[in-house]
């Protein structure tokens, strides 16, 4: 049986090219541990494989032709339930959206499906991605493969449980204040938010939609600059794409950081809450960066720190605009005893809504309200531009800045349920990336107690190239073995 979990996509698709293993044998060795580890982990809503065989008959039929194979040919990809594809539900892990069926493709999974990716499942979400946990879904918990007491992260909590356990390969999740690189730092996956605008959001259901940005979950750099050379371009779905030329992101990996110049947030690094055994590990990166041959220094950010403030106000005031269309009419959960419109629209929201998409659909409602809209959402929106230019000022001197990306480790399952305050400063180093609208990667860079931390590193805008290059020789020098134990079981 093929072990996935040792298995990058470049292996994977050298192996197919090779005859070594044909891409049916991977769809197949992805459900065996899937089946074995799924019970457990809960990482998937839904699982395809009718799909993964239909487009593994694709891959082997061009290898027995002879012919050229594309770029993640038989690589096993699991995506974000909030992404649409035809074939599937897009639940969104809400009881609102439980049967809804896909009647489009999202770009960036039909891109990755093109690069000759096997599509293995539908991943568990917070609901419509309001959470840092996974704790808010409709259909359940996931759990950490680290430690099944523990939660994966969120909101994408399923696709990094999916690629962490070796139930993936890679995996798509969205990031709209770091649920992607939050995730990934839990998990100790590979887990990257391009520049906003670089990927298409058509066929992702938005949340906020200035935030929102689709990213990889992988286990090496390499992969991630290979999952974002497929899904990267402009989409004519999506006019918040740009038309910025996509270069080879893969190309300059092995480049090395001689001469690059790698800033320390050092105000970011005193924020109260900050775990020292994270802070002692970005500092360790850091050092190795400078062993490495970058030039390291202090760099301060200072409206990074209103970045949470901002984010709770910006963010569900989209999400309330956004989620105004799932009343009970159109689409999605319906009660059948309505005694008119209003009572159908109210009671049909509020059974299929969890709590906490009501509660953010409460606050953003409240913060556009025409008495409160100057005193919360223009004022956030100023902070907003705020930490624009002070990113901006901060690449003037700095190639790419670094960041933890969790204020701590892996959080018992439970431990913040009740405190939604606590929950929300899981992101407290990842949101100024999305109100910015910069790229970030979070790689593994050591471990507390057997869980993995996570190091943050930031590029300029459109400039992941550099970002990518920065971290994969931290990921080489360090060469970390981030299997978890449970994947070591299977």
């Amino acid at each position: 049986m093929i072990d996935l979990s040792v298995l990058s996509a470049t292996d994977i698709r050298e192996g197919i090219a090779g005859k070594e293993f044909s891409a049916h044998e991977v769809a197949e060795a992805a459900f065996a541990r899937i089946d074995a580890l799924e019970p457990e982990v809960h990482a998937f809503n839904q699982l395809t494989p009718e799909l993964a065989a239909k487009a593994a008959a694709r891959i082997d039929a061009l290898v027995a032709a002879g012919e050229q194979l594309p770029p993640l040919a038989g690589v096993p990809a699991a995506i974000k339930d909030n992404m649409n594809l035809v074939g599937t539900r897009t639940t969104c892990s809400s009881k609102i959206l439980a049967n809804y069926e896909s009647v489009y493709d999202c770009t960036a999974v039909r891109r990755l499906l093109d690069a000759g990716a096997l599509p293995v499942g539908k991943c568990n979400l917070d609901e419509f991605a309001f959470g840092s946990s996974t704790e808010n879904s409709a259909f359940g918990v996931t759990h950490n493969p680290w430690d099944l007491e523990r939660v994966p992260g969120g909101s994408s909590g399923g696709s990094a449980a999916a690629v962490a356990a070796g139930m993936a390969t890679v995996s798509l999740g969205s990031d709209t204040g770091g649920s992607i690189r939050q995730p990934g730092a839990l998990t100790g996956t590979v887990a990257m938010k391009p520049t906003y605008g670089r990927v298409s959001r058509y066929g992702c259901v938005a949340f906020a939609s200035s935030l929102d940005q689709i990213g990889p979950f992988t286990h090496t750099i390499r992969d991630a600059a290979l999952v974002l050379n497929a899904i990267a371009g402009k989409d004519e779905m999506d006019a918040t794409s740009v038309t910025e030329p996509v270069p080879d992101f893969s190309a300059g990996l092995e480049d090395g950081v001689k001469g690059l110049r790698v800033g320390i947030v050092r105000d970011m690094l005193e924020l109260e809450g900050l775990a020292p055994e994270i802070k002692a590990s970005v500092e360790a990166a850091a050092a190795r960066f400078a062993a490495l041959g970058a030039e390291v220094d202090d760099v301060d950010v200072p409206a990074a720190r209103h970045g949470l403030a901002a984010y709770y106000i910006i963010g569900p005031a989209e999400a309330s605009s956004n989620l105004a269309r799932f009343d009970g009419i159109r689409y999605g959960h319906r009660i059948d005893d309505a005694s008119d419109v209003l009572d159908l629209y109210m009671r049909s929201r509020a059974e299929g809504f969890g709590p906490e998409s009501i509660r953010r659909i409460m606050l953003g409602t409240y913060a556009l309200s025409a008495g409160y809209y100057d005193a919360y959402y223009g004022q956030a929106q100023k902070a907003r531009t705020l930490i624009i230019e002070d990113f901006a000022k901060a690449f003037t001197d700095y190639d790419v800045l670094i960041t933890p990306t969790s204020p701590e480790v892996a959080f018992k399952i439970g431990a913040k349920a009740t405190d939604p305050l606590s929950m929300y400063l899981s992101d407290v180093f990842t949101i100024p990336l999305n109100l910015a609208g910069l790229p970030g990667v979070s790689l593994p860079c050591g471990l507390s107690e057997g869980l993995p931390i996570g190091l943050q590193v930031i590029g300029r805008h459109f400039d992941e190239a550099t970002m990518l290059r920065a971290a994969a020789a931290l990921e080489a020098d360090l060469a970390l073995d981030m299997t978890p134990p449970l994947a070591r079981q299977a």
